[in-house]
């Protein structure tokens, strides 16, 4: 595909990257520093100006366009370049907007403002949040196949009980597929003889049930999640109280303005809302911090997200989140002691980027910024799994290739080495980066 992405910034920047490596990619920034920063990182077309003009996208290729991508840091700007694009020709149209009071006016009338896919990035980085405190230990969730099959991101502790097993020695589990090890730089196909190391990240697929019976084994520890504190009545902390109460869980949200308090109060009726200075360590600790499952920290700074999280750890809450903005911080951030950090704009390129390979699997899952693949793939006649067993059909895959679960008109079947995939089954793959392109063009 031919793509234009306006926007060279951390947003963009990921998107350009990733795609760059199957498909044409023109990037537009208005800063010259940024368009030339990326076109000697990524084999790009850089292009200065305004996206928003039609020159600017003309000068881009935007007649021969099959995908046009805003990406820009202001909302408005990527909603009138949708609408600017369809006027001179016909790409399909994705614009990213932080405020999701866009995307709930999208979706009651799809292709509003000449957005093809809408994509919230404050709504998105909730949705990972809840997903992932919801799973005592994982940095990352996902679900496939309509919520029957999850796939699960686990750190491996040193005290965790896997630690120093073989695979075939920690795989008790009757639905549970060992999909991965990222070990360091390294991703490693699990065989029954591999040793799982402390520090380890381990990837599973299986049922819903089985993962969550792996993760309370790996953090024996860990409670189910019912008490969270969300520092910060950003529009993330908005979002992630609401998702939150949706599942039956009473969060409370602390926000020191007065009327944005009040405002959150009276939208999250499900939401206990404290007005007060999250940062001051007593007030933590009259609001027992300690006990608390996961403190959440969706404050605007980064700075303040890190002084709040650490300062709730050192007080005793078993678990700890933060939204992160500054993508080159977010290691620093699990160093330290952060369980999980969470950025919203990488969480944004992974989502745009998924979505414009969806067109040859029906959900996809991004791994440590691209290290690996999950897929949902429903299996043709053609696919090299069709009518064969899984031990001879993986012959013809890259060795990166890992059949993680299978479907089969709504029952979940669990892949063996005798198991015949057909035709119509859905079936959930993990795959290495680097064999991405070989496995489209077999399954």
């Amino acid at each position: 595909m031919y793509i234009v992405i306006v926007g060279a910034g951390e947003v963009g920047s990921n998107i350009a990257k990733s795609l760059a490596e199957s498909h044409e990619v023109a990037v537009i920034d208005i800063d010259p520093d940024r368009v030339e920063e990326l076109m000697y990182d990524a084999d790009v077309l850089g292009i200065e100006g305004d996206g928003a003009e039609l020159d600017t996208l003309s000068e881009a290729g935007l007649e021969k366009a099959d995908v046009l991508i805003a990406s820009t840091d202001d909302d408005e700007t990527n909603i009138v370049t949708c609408g600017t694009a369809i006027t001179a020709a016909d790409p399909f149209t994705i614009s990213r907007v932080k405020s999701a009071k866009f995307l709930r006016t999208w979706e009651k009338s799809k292709g509003a403002f000449g957005v093809d896919h809408m994509v919230a990035t404050n709504l998105l980085t909730a949705e990972n949040i809840s997903r992932v405190i919801g799973l005592p230990g994982a940095r990352d969730v996902e679900t496939f196949v309509d919520g029957q099959v999850q796939m699960g991101e686990f750190e491996v502790l040193e005290s965790s009980p896997i630690t120093n097993l073989t695979v075939a020695e920690a795989d008790r589990y009757e639905s549970l597929t060992f999909a991965a090890v990222l070990r360091d730089d390294e991703v490693i196909i699990p065989r029954g003889e591999t040793v799982i190391k402390a520090g380890d990240d381990i990837v599973v697929i299986g049922s819903r049930e089985s993962v969550r019976l792996f993760a309370t084994e790996i953090a024996p520890d860990s409670e189910t999640t019912q008490n969270v504190l969300i520092v910060g009545g950003s529009d993330v902390g908005y979002h992630t109280a609401r998702l939150l109460q949706d599942r039956g869980i009473k969060p409370r949200l602390v926000e020191q303005d007065h009327e944005r308090a009040r405002e959150l109060a009276e939208n999250l009726r499900g939401t206990t809302v404290l007005e007060s200075d999250a940062t001051d360590s007593e007030f933590l600790e009259r609001e027992h911090v300690a006990d608390a499952d996961a403190v959440v920290a969706t404050l605007d700074s980064d700075e303040k997200n890190l002084l709040v999280t650490l300062l709730a750890k050192r007080l005793g809450a078993e678990r700890t989140v933060s939204v992160v903005n500054s993508g080159e911080y977010v290691e620093l951030f699990e160093a330290v002691g952060v369980d999980v950090a969470v950025n919203p704009r990488e969480t944004t390129a992974e989502e745009i980027t998924r979505f414009t390979r969806e067109y040859d699997a029906t959900k996809v899952a991004i791994i440590e910024s691209d290290r690996a693949e999950v897929l949902e793939i429903e299996v043709s006649a053609e696919s090299v799994l069709a009518g064969r067993p899984i031990r001879e059909s993986v012959k013809e895959l890259p060795t990166g290739v890992v059949i993680g679960a299978i479907s089969r008109g709504g029952e979940l079947v669990i892949p063996r080495g005798d198991t015949v995939i057909e035709p119509g089954d859905h079936v959930v793959v993990f795959v290495e980066a680097a064999c991405l392109e070989a496995v489209n063009d077999k399954l």
